[in-house]
């Protein structure tokens, strides 16, 4: 249930109200505005008297949600959320470049494609530590050294870093990570959400491999409700019956989700096609259908890659790709 106060409501009054609904046992989440405050209740609504709640001086309406995400839910935030990462702005009109390797493999490959994608306009440095692999014989990821590796990068370039994590047990190794990502594997393991809930620390989820929009959303729930409301939505493409592509990117999400959470919504074209020369058409579209952001594999030898070399673009096609890219968010912008 939300409550739509009036306009220009006495902070005594407010105060007054959201003590009497906690007397209910129900949590309250506040969302201030610019023109009205919304109070999204949230528990168990049904002792809540509506008719009683409208009669009040200071409410302008009551409405039940019927979603059974509410801390996500655009009803209850009218606003776009805006997640800061340093000086960094994803949402909210704000449009945000992540790019770098599928894997952490050196030093020496790491801080060239920070150096190289930051040249090219990136706002923030992918690059994964620990790869939750299809196969146990399949490079695996350099772990702890890897996320070591990154820290050179970012001390190098200044970019944040955003690197996946895929257990809870080692989370103290992701103390000093800017941004912490939970692969489409990980959508839905619920322990790991629920802990990632008690950081202060953005986190970017990933949609899973053949998951809806509302479980997508649910799962944001889950960090949500433990207190941390950092969540960046990424769409990745899902499985359906072509096999021409690794997976479908599913463009329609964007508006979608846009009207139903207030969260920022960013795009993976590389994982969504598994094809490098495919990855710029459907970032270009992404980008026209007004996702708040990119997250782009980028590698400087995608031949000799330990993992994803296919989807890799190489540095100079990232850097014409930025520039088609700036071009686009010109155009809708105006």
């Amino acid at each position: 249930m939300i409550v739509v106060l009036k306009p220009g409501v006495q902070l005594e009054k407010k105060n007054q109200l959201i003590e009497w609904l906690k007397g209910m046992g129900l949590g309250i989440h506040i969302s201030d505005g610019e023109y009205q405050t919304v109070l999204g209740l949230i528990g168990d609504t049904s002792q809540v008297d509506m008719d009683l709640l409208e009669s009040l001086a200071i409410v302008d309406s009551v409405k039940r949600v019927t979603e059974p995400f509410k801390c996500c839910n655009r009803k209850f935030h009218p606003e776009d959320m805006i997640v800061e990462v340093g000086d960094v702005k994803i949402g909210g009109g704000n449009f945000c470049m992540i790019a770098g390797p599928c894997s952490v493999e050196t030093e020496e490959q790491i801080v060239g494609v920070a150096k190289a994608v930051k040249a090219s306009g990136a706002d923030m440095l992918r690059g994964g530590a620990f790869k939750p692999r299809t196969s146990p014989y399949d490079f695996q990821g350099l772990k702890g050294t890897g996320i070591e590796l990154l820290k050179i990068a970012r001390e190098e370039t200044g970019l944040p870093i955003v690197t996946e994590i895929m257990s809870v047990s080692d989370l103290p190794l992701f103390e000093d990570v800017d941004v912490l990502q939970v692969g489409a594997r990980n959508m839905q393991n619920f322990d790991l959400l629920r802990e990632l809930g008690r950081l202060d620390k953005p986190i970017l989820l990933k949609r899973g491999l053949a998951n809806t929009l509302k479980e997508l959303l649910m799962s944001a729930e889950y960090i949500m409700a433990s207190g941390n409301e950092q969540v960046i939505l990424c769409e990745r493409g899902i499985r359906t019956f072509s096999d021409y592509t690794r997976n479908t990117l599913d463009l329609a999400a964007i508006p979608m989700l846009r009207e139903l959470t207030h969260l920022p919504i960013i795009v993976d074209p590389s994982h969504a096609t598994g094809i490098a020369r495919l990855v710029p058409p459907m970032a270009l579209a992404a980008t026209a259908g007004g996702a708040d952001g990119l997250i782009i594999e980028v590698h400087n030898d995608p031949m000799h890659a330990l993992c994803d070399g296919a989807q890799s673009l190489r540095p100079e096609e990232y850097a014409e790709l930025s520039k088609k890219i700036r071009s686009i968010r010109e155009v809708i912008a105006k």
